[in-house]
C-alpha cells in the first residue's frame, strides 16, 4: 500500500483565500502553514461563522467569528468571476464553477426552475470554495503497476468525495505525456469540469504534461469521442465517470486501441458492483486495474487491483 504525501507548500490555499473579502482572508491567511497546506474547502453559509474543512473536518476560522451575511456571499462571488457573477449563476446547473488556478465554487441557494429544469439562483446561501492542488510524483508509488506487457493498462481509480483521486489522475496524465521513466504518449483529456488541466485563456494552469490535449467544457462522452477521432491520442482520460454516454464513449474508445484513464465515486470494488452504472461498466472488461484510496490517519493510501484477479499488486 502506498501513501500519498501532502504538499508542504500553502500556495494553492493562499490563492483560494485570495477570493474571500477582507477580514476573511485575513483570518484565513493567518493560519499555520500547516493548517493550509492540509485545508481542502473553505465553506461560506449564510447566518454561519466560516469554517475550513480538511482530514480534520470541519473547523471554525479564528478571528473570523462574525457570521457569514449575504452580501458575503455575492461579494465572493464578484471577486471569483470577476465581476460576472450573473454568468456564474447560469452555471448553476453543474452545482459549481472553476476559477482561475482550477479552484472549484459549491454555489447553494433558492433555484430559479423553468420546465422542470434549475436556471440560475435567486439568492445564494452558502459557498464551498475546494482548493486545487497539484502534487508532482503522486502516482510515483503506482504508476508501474499499472504496465503489464510493454502496455499501460486502462484504469479506473476510485474513493469517496474529496480523497484524492483528481489529484492522483492529474499526475498520472503528466508523468505518461511527460515520459517518465517510458517514452512519453499523446494523451487526450476530456475536462468536464476544468478541474484536470484548469484551463485559463486557453494555457493548462496545472502540469498536465507536454504531450497533453485538453477539452475542457464540454461533457465527457462527448468530448472523449471528439478527442479520439480529431487528436489521436494513445490514452484518453477523464474526471468522474457518472453517466451511460460516459460509458459508452470508453467502449467506443477501447476497442479503438486507446488506454484508458477515469476515476469514479466510490469506497471499494464491492461498492461499485452494488450500482447498476458501475457494475455495466465492470462488466464490459474495459478496466484492466482499479487504484483504490482511502484515507487513514489524515493520509491518502493506495492499493492496485488487477480486475479480474483475485490479489492485490
Amino acid at each position: 500500500m502506498q501513501t500519498m504525501q501532502l504538499p508542504k507548500a500553502a500556495g494553492c490555499f493562499r490563492q483560494a483565500a485570495a477570493l474571500m473579502p477582507g477580514p476573511l482572508r485575513r483570518g484565513l491567511e493567518g493560519l499555520d502553514g500547516g493548517t493550509q497546506s492540509r485545508a481542502e474547502e473553505i465553506r461560506l453559509r449564510a447566518g454561519r461563522p466560516p469554517t475550513v474543512a480538511g482530514p480534520w473536518g470541519e473547523r471554525p476560522v479564528p478571528g473570523c467569528e462574525a457570521l457569514v451575511t449575504p452580501e458575503d456571499l455575492s461579494l465572493v462571488l464578484e471577486i471569483a468571476t470577476r465581476a460576472s457573477a450573473h454568468t456564474a449563476l447560469e452555471q448553476v446547473r453543474q452545482g459549481f464553477f472553476t476559477v482561475q488556478g482550477g479552484h472549484r465554487v459549491g454555489i447553494c441557494g433558492s433555484a430559479v426552475v423553468r420546465e422542470g429544469e434549475v436556471r440560475s439562483l435567486r439568492q445564494v446561501s452558502s459557498l464551498a470554495v475546494r482548493v486545487a492542488r497539484e502534487i508532482p510524483g503522486a502516482s510515483d508509488g503506482i504508476r508501474d503497476k499499472l504496465w503489464d506487457g510493454g502496455a499501460l493498462q486502462s484504469t479506473l481509480i476510485l474513493s469517496p468525495p474529496g480523497s484524492g483521486k483528481t489529484t492522483l489522475l492529474r499526475d498520472l496524465i503528466r508523468a505518461l505525456s511527460d515520459g517518465a521513466g517510458r517514452p512519453p504518449l499523446r494523451v487526450g483529456a476530456a475536462d468536464e469540469r476544468g478541474e484536470l488541466a484548469a484551463m485559463w485563456g486557453g494555457v493548462p494552469q496545472f502540469h498536465i504534461g507536454a504531450h497533453t490535449d485538453v477539452l475542457d467544457g464540454c461533457p465527457k462522452g462527448t468530448g472523449l469521442l471528439m478527442l479520439l477521432r480529431g487528436m489521436n491520442p494513445q490514452v484518453l482520460a477523464a474526471d468522474e465517470i457518472t453517466a451511460p454516454a460516459d460509458i459508452a464513449a470508453l467502449e467506443t474508445a477501447a476497442n479503438c486501441g486507446v488506454a484508458l484513464l477515469a476515476t469514479a465515486h466510490g469506497a471499494d470494488l464491492a461498492d461499485l458492483t452494488r450500482r447498476p452504472l458501475y457494475r455495466r461498466l465492470l462488466a464490459l472488461g474495459i478496466f484492466r486495474r482499479l487504484v483504490v484510496i482511502r484515507r487513514e490517519a489524515g493520509e491518502r493510501r493506495f492499493q492496485v487491483l488487477p480486475l479480474g484477479e483475485d490479489r492485490l499488486c
